[in-house]
């Protein structure tokens, strides 16, 4: 035990914990954290405008790692807008951990109406954070900290949150740093393998299904392994992808709801899933048919038979139930003509996204993929483009290299891609349409500052480009609130201090992107969606004003 402050206490537990970014604003309320730091080293400090891109891009630094993603906020105000930001992160299976202020002790639970007071905070982040304590002496502040951070890391990651009393974190006492050396990983009994495994080894129409779960374990080389032991397909969440590169022969994409692969599924044996919840989107909202026997892999047991009942449920984690797998079945192997099959069908599905998105886009995603390297971060806002061809069709070739909004909101992207880029130092493409772009355009002035490597592509077609579809489907056409007044991206990006550039058609868009993935630091491309040959089933959208 060593005599300190309450703001060298977080300090000490951060450095035990291994973080070396945290992402937030300074307050009143945060303040004596902000100066050890600060006076320290060693922990580098991203300073958003908003706490809600705070927690989006702790967000995105951790599932670009796998390591612990760190937000600072105030009490009160700042803490409530953070909120969106843990929703996305427990939607998303995300190790980030919030820690934020509260008012004095002597006041707190009085109700006096002090400066930035939230009687009720622990109770309203516990209701996205399921793991958020508040400290009541500055003795148990590191102690606490590294407690909640191993709940949050252990099994299926959820996000935490720990409140300190600012008169906490001025104040001094006695305090215990705990060592820390990693964080256990829950062991799959021996049985459910034996059973799994058998039903393996006797299958010759085998399907994999990996979701996240098998990121978050990094598990991504034992997946590729046991699905090239098998000879089996693999069909991908789209939080799954990464977890085999989509060059392989054997990956399917994050295209299991096609109706194309509704006979790939139903004609199977076995289903094989490891770290999936089967969500809504993923599955028709669960009328996709799964044929044969679904053994399920998962850390987290009440995942297991919520959405589809398993055969063989295995609690546990995902690599070391591969591994175990792999020790077993060396010797089986499915039938080349099913396995022929489901990679006929995907080139098919494939060639049909791309008819439905078009040449032009088409194009466009293909001169992203030339110009990033293999290893580069690809971000995707709930967008038209994401949805149609980000997320289904552009190629990903590494784990930790993809992510989107998991709860479909619209806004994340920019401060995902953010994150993920302090996390990595690697350029990081960003695909972010022009309303949800407006939710974090104060996040350029961070990336300005902190010099932070994103390209962020702006699809400008003046509006929600989703809900215009949605409507003039379910409305006989009728258009309401779907319409913006946007500004000229690219000169708010040169008023906040980074390069942007208008784009129109194809070629110019090659150009400029090329000129962006070579450039050191942020640019952003403002790209006149009306100048591009629209996807199949969307009309165009307005034309921009001339100017």
């Amino acid at each position: 035990m060593r005599e300190m402050t309450g703001g060298e206490a977080v300090y000490e537990a951060l450095q035990a914990l291994g973080v070396e970014h945290v992402f937030g604003i300074v307050s009143v309320h945060n303040i004596p954290i902000y100066d050890v730091i600060q006076q320290r080293g060693g922990i580098t400090p991203i300073s958003v405008r908003h706490e809600q891109a705070a927690l989006h891009a702790a967000d995105g630094y951790s599932r670009a790692t796998g390591k612990l993603g760190v937000a600072i906020t105030s009490t009160g105000p700042g803490a409530a807008n953070g909120m969106p930001g843990l929703f996305e992160a427990q939607f998303a299976s995300s190790r980030v951990l919030m820690i934020t202020g509260q008012i004095e002790t002597q006041y707190y639970g009085k109700g006096k109406g002090f400066l930035h007071e939230a009687e009720n905070q622990p109770q309203m982040l516990r209701t996205l954070a399921p793991h958020t304590e508040s400290i009541p002496r500055t003795e148990d502040i590191a102690e606490t900290i590294v407690r909640v951070a191993r709940q949050v890391c252990t099994g299926r990651p959820r996000p935490g949150a720990v409140e300190i009393p600012i008169d906490l974190q001025y104040g001094r006492g006695e305090v215990d740093v705990p060592h820390v050396e990693g964080w256990p990983r829950p062991k799959p009994s021996r049985e459910t393998l034996s059973q799994a495994s058998a039903l393996l080894r006797d299958s010759k129409r085998t399907v994999i299904w990996a979701g996240g779960g098998v990121i978050n374990a990094n598990a991504a080389g034992e997946l590729t392994q046991l699905a090239e032991t098998l000879n089996a397909p693999v069909f991908t969440s789209i939080n799954g992808r990464g977890s085999i590169p989509e060059d392989h022969p054997l990956a399917l994409g994050p295209l299991a709801n096609m109706p194309n692969f509704a006979d790939v599924l139903k004609n199977a044996e076995v289903v094989l899933a490891v770290g999936t919840r089967f969500q809504g989107g993923a599955t028709r909202n669960w009328q996709l048919e799964l044929g044969g026997k679904l053994i399920h892999i998962d850390a987290d047991p009440g995942a297991i038979n919520r959405n589809y009942h398993a055969d063989v449920a295995v609690q546990g984690d995902a690599r070391l139930a591969l591994a175990e797998l792999l020790k077993e079945l060396d010797s089986a192997g499915n039938d080349n003509g099913y396995t022929a099959d489901a990679t006929n069908t995907r080139d098919a599905a494939r060639e049909q996204i791309r008819g439905e998105i078009g040449p032009d886009y088409s194009a466009i995603m293909d001169a992203m993929r030339d110009a990033l390297p293999r290893d580069a971060n690809i971000v995707r806002d709930a967008t038209v483009p994401a949805y149609l061809w980000g997320n289904r069709l552009f190629p990903i070739y590494e784990p930790r290299t993809s992510m989107n909004p998991t709860s479909a909101a619209i806004g994340p992207g920019l401060p995902l891609g953010m994150g993920a880029a302090v996390a990595t130092g690697k350029k990081t493409a960003i695909i972010q349409g022009d309303g949800g772009f407006m939710l974090s355009i104060g996040e350029l002035a961070t990336c300005a500052q902190h010099n932070i490597p994103v390209v962020i592509c702006v699809f400008n077609d003046g509006g929600y480009g989703v809900l215009r579809t949605v409507e003039a489907r379910t409305f006989e056409g009728r258009q309401f609130g779907v319409d913006l007044a946007t500004p000229d991206f690219a000169k708010v990006a040169e008023g906040m201090g980074i390069h942007g550039e208008h784009v129109s058609g194809v070629d110019a868009f090659r150009d400029a992107f090329a000129r962006a993935v070579a450039a050191d630091g942020p640019v952003l491309l403002d790209i006149d969606m009306t100048a591009l040959t629209p996807m199949a089933g969307l009309g165009s959208p307005p034309r921009k004003k001339e100017d």
